[in-house]
């Protein structure tokens, strides 16, 4: 039954064929006219010659999207969009008054780390010296006195005093014992009470001067220990205070010792980085162009406040654009070198510019599941309306 349906077709399309060919000798044979049907992926082919062929966009040769890397209040804006700067042109400013301070007093501090180092390397000067031996000489006489009041009271002046007081104690309990004696030979014989009264007063005197005497003796041996032992505390601190003038005399004669050359310089180098570490803190407070182009968008006005990353004006170089391939596959990369001629179409313009393969990424995006690479070819001229964003189609002559 299949075999039979498929003779009936056969028989049918010969059929139709045949009245074809009576219909066309009947009518009169037109000449066919050829005409061209441009495409984007045949517009500028080369006849002969190997080509690769990729979209892309016209973008500018440098892009930047400027912030701060510090936070703080703006304080003026020197530009608006659409404004044309150059190199170094001040775009936006921050209040900058406590990174100021701290400039200042790096530098302050930088002075100070400066001027000990050259005091050490200019050695001691001759006053300075003298001064030290004058300190020297004052503490040798000092130490000398009071090594003369030690031996003094070492030989003998302190003994002295203690001895004249032990012999008025001897007085003193002489004293009391005549009065003594002479109140006991009272008792038992019949006197005056004004002789009584006497002899009791000459009694309680002479015990009175006996304590006396008593209380200077032991006052004088425990000034005399005090002293000796002060006299020998003053021999001390009148030896130390002249070694302490002697060492100083010495490290002047000697100048500085190279631990403190180097102590010095070190010094010196970490106040000349924090003073570097405080300038570039105010620099950075400043907003400059790093190239020159044009302002394409500002997000910033005077009073605002603004953190770290924030994105506050967009700049470009509109005046030299450069094409950006965006589907050029893996497979073509491999045939793409820097240099190449290529051939650049601008649909939204209906012109062709030539231009050089000028650079070639080095890794590659995955756009809709295909292994692309970004090719930039750089434009011998830019032909008036080219914009950034237009779409292009890139011919690369890869032979």
């Amino acid at each position: 039954m299949t075999d039979r349906r498929l003779l009936l077709m056969m028989l049918l399309l010969v059929m139709v064929l045949v009245g074809c060919s009576r219909a066309a000798a009947q009518s009169p044979t037109l000449t066919p006219v050829p005409v061209a049907i441009e495409t984007p992926s045949t517009v500028g082919l080369r006849p002969g010659g190997d080509t690769v062929v990729a979209s892309g966009e016209v973008v500018p040769a440098q892009e930047a999207q400027l912030g701060f890397t510090t936070s703080g209040r703006v304080q003026t804006v020197t530009v608006a969009e659409g404004d044309a700067v150059e190199p170094g042109d001040t775009l936006v400013a921050l209040e900058t008054d406590l990174l100021d301070a701290d400039v200042a007093q790096a530098e302050a501090a930088l002075d100070v780390a400066r001027a000990q180092r050259a005091l050490l390397e200019a050695g001691p000067r001759p006053g300075e010296v003298a001064a030290a031996e004058a300190e020297v000489e004052a503490a040798e006489a000092w130490l000398a006195q009071a090594a003369a009041q030690r031996d003094e009271l070492a030989a003998g002046a302190a003994d002295a005093e203690v001895t004249g007081a032990r012999a008025a104690l001897a007085a003193a309990q002489a004293e009391e014992k005549s009065a003594r004696i002479a109140y006991d030979q009272m008792q038992g014989r019949k006197v005056q009470d004004w002789e009584e009264e006497v002899t009791i007063l000459q009694l309680r005197a002479a015990e009175q001067s006996c304590a006396a005497a008593e209380a200077q003796l032991a006052q004088a041996d425990q000034g005399a220990q005090v002293r000796v032992r002060e006299a020998r505390a003053a021999v001390w601190a009148a030896a130390a205070q002249r070694d302490a003038a002697q060492a100083q005399l010495d490290k002047l004669r000697a100048g500085a010792t190279p631990e403190e050359m180097d102590a010095a310089r070190a010094a010196v180098a970490q106040a000349e980085a924090a003073l570097d570490a405080a300038r570039a803190a105010l620099d950075q407070a400043t907003l400059r162009a790093p190239f020159a182009g044009e302002v394409t968008s500002l997000e910033v006005e005077p009073g605002e406040t603004v953190v770290p990353g924030r994105v506050v004006l967009a700049l470009a170089d509109l005046d030299h654009l450069q094409v950006k391939t965006t589907d050029l596959s893996e497979r073509d990369v491999a045939q793409v070198e820097v240099g190449q001629q290529a051939t650049v179409h601008v649909e939204a313009l209906g012109v062709e510019i030539e231009g050089r393969v000028a650079s070639i990424a080095l890794q590659a995006e995955v756009i809709g599941g295909d292994v692309v690479y970004a090719v930039v070819v750089e434009l011998d001229n830019q032909p008036a309306g080219l914009r950034w964003g237009m779409s292009a189609e890139a011919e690369i002559i890869t032979e």
